[in-house]
């Protein structure tokens, strides 16, 4: 039976307990998981801002060539826990175990997640997993920057080191069992008639990145038990005064290392490719070309990490093998890059705020595309390894990629998450706010790391300061872009208009149900979506207004 309609009119009328959470829920042990993935998310979010803070904190250390704001070992400490924040606290929890959970079980005609318990543990392994790590500087945080390589890390604080490995122990415990419950519930409770060449391509993202978690995550625990052995039990595994080979260690961090840039950007591949084709009014293009893509780039990102290590005295038949490798994998990345210009070429485009972003997203990701490619080029590799020039690559990947597009996916599915819309007006503004102070901050950076400066030093050659307190100036109206998000998102959520069950006039399958959904996601039978992208088809035979559209009508 179906019974979403697309203006939001139901031929029931559910009882509440049927349909609504209340909000202690939100704050205890809950298998639902929609619960789960909004508890991911704003969690995650709440550690976003810690890490956004010790990043000003940094470039404010940094607008001036003098160590003037902060002492070294302090500013090594920031920078440190700056990037194992933004990436173990924010991009992966939110890209996989956010939208992961909220989307998934929806987009497949699932009750819930094939282990809804192991779910919710791995929520519950985030907070004392973030709070743990921020309590090293209450003994001296690690300052061995977030590869914590040795034999730095065994001549730094000790028991910073050691929290910093406990923590990301705990954090990449809950990855695997996230991965684990995502790649069971895809493979094997999709509703009948939805098979894995008419799922929604953010199934396909999930997929790869789950993969790719489930191979390489273990590796980096295997590489930080090591570290943690040599740095209490005086072992040399790493450590070069015992016979230790600290090379081993950065081969297996950068084997889960790099693949970890592809398990932050697949779901957010995902997500944008979900996003365009609604706000476009057009079918996605290439839907086979991106789907395995998405399984291209996960074979491809466990081949290419040595491409980090090019000045660490690898053989040269080994960089020319993983230079080759690198180049490659920009080919699936550009054919999805290609698939969303086609999608939105032509379309009748809805410029609200989840759209902009998710445009936002591709700019930027091509930006960090092309310099990427640059570097996985040896000889240039080379030339500007530990420079700025690497930190405006990193940062234009993962937040000009990652970041824009989870803030294009909370714009989006803010409605089905929430049941009220969230104020274009403000989204608009930090859309803007966003965008100009991020290529402030980073664009700049290229020019100074071709210059030669260093990366993580707190005071450097003063002929680069004018352009160091340009990139601050970026980094401070970046800090203050997430002003208007946060008061938009928390007004809208509580006082905002009701969105009805499908603002957007969206096919894919989440959509096709109440906003929020029911605890039990459908009231009803899942619906059937054979194809969730075809918004070229005449689903209106009759001409009515779209308010009068049953859902029954898009899935005939």
């Amino acid at each position: 039976m179906i019974t979403a309609q697309l203006d939001g009119i139901l031929p029931v009328n559910p009882s509440p307990e049927l349909t609504e959470r209340k909000w202690w829920d939100y704050f205890t042990f809950n298998t639902d998981h929609k619960v789960i993935g909004i508890q991911y998310l704003v969690t995650s979010f709440l550690f976003y801002l810690v890490g956004g803070a010790l990043a000003t904190a940094v470039r404010k250390e940094l607008s001036t060539p003098e160590v003037d704001f902060v002492s070294r070992e302090l500013y090594n400490s920031l920078f440190t826990m700056h990037a194992t924040v933004m990436i173990f606290l924010w991009i992966v929890p939110a890209a996989n175990g956010a939208f992961g959970n909220f989307l998934l079980p929806l987009m497949i005609g699932a009750r819930d997640m094939a282990f809804p318990r192991l779910n919710a543990i791995a929520f519950w392994l985030i907070p004392p997993g973030g709070i743990l790590l921020m309590s090293s500087f209450l003994v001296g945080a690690p300052a061995s920057g977030w590869t914590s390589y040795p034999p730095l890390s065994l001549m730094n604080g000790k028991w910073g080191e050691l929290i910093w490995i406990l923590s990301l122990l705990i954090l990449g415990t809950s990855s695997i069992l996230g991965a684990v419950n995502f790649i069971t519930t895809l493979l094997l409770m999709r509703r009948p008639g939805i098979g894995l060449n008419n799922m929604p391509l953010f199934c396909w993202a999930m997929l790869s990145s789950s993969a790719l978690v489930l191979i390489s995550t273990p590796v980096l625990a295997g590489a930080l038990i090591l570290l943690c052995f040599d740095l209490i039990g005086g072992t040399s595994f790493f450590n070069p005064t015992g016979g230790g080979d600290p090379i081993v260690y950065q081969h297996m961090f950068w084997f889960y290392s790099h693949p970890a840039v592809y398990i932050m950007i697949l779901p957010v591949f995902g997500l944008v490719s979900e996003i365009l084709p609604v706000h476009a009014r057009k079918p996605i293009f290439g839907y086979q070309a991106i789907a395995y893509s998405s399984l291209a780039i996960s074979f491809l990102g466990l081949i290419v990490w040595a491409h980090h290590m090019f000045t660490s005295g690898v053989p040269g038949w080994l960089r020319m093998f993983f230079m080759v490798a690198t180049m490659v994998i920009a080919v699936p990345t550009g054919i999805k890059v290609f698939s969303w210009v086609a999608t939105v070429w032509g379309g009748k485009l809805r410029l609200n705020s989840g759209m902009l972003f998710a445009m936002g997203f591709v700019s930027m990701f091509v930006i960090g595309g092309l310099s990427g490619v640059m570097l996985a080029s040896a000889p240039f590799d080379i030339h500007v390894h530990d420079t700025y020039f690497v930190v405006a690559h990193l940062h234009y990947v993962l937040f000009g990629g990652s970041v824009f597009g989870l803030y294009a996916a909370i714009y989006h599915w803010f409605p089905k998450m929430t049941g009220r819309m969230i104020n274009e007006t403000w989204g608009k503004v930090h859309f803007v706010l966003t965008l100009v102070g991020f290529n402030l901050c980073f664009l700049p950076m290229h020019k100074v790391g071709l210059a030669g400066m260093p990366r993580r030093v707190a005071e450097y050659d003063p002929q680069f300061a004018a352009i160091n307190l340009i990139c601050s100036i970026g980094a401070y109206l970046l800090a203050v872009s997430t002003i208007p998000f946060v008061i938009n998102a928390v007004y809208s959520w509580v006082r905002g208009p009701k969105a009805g069950a499908n603002p957007w006039n969206a096919i894919s399958p989440e959509w096709q149900t109440l906003s929020p959904p029911p605890i039990e996601n459908y009231l009803g039978e899942p619906p059937f979506v054979p194809d969730p992208y075809d918004y070229g088809k005449d689903y209106n035979p009759g001409k009515r207004p779209m308010s009068q559209v049953k859902a029954a009508d898009l899935w005939r």
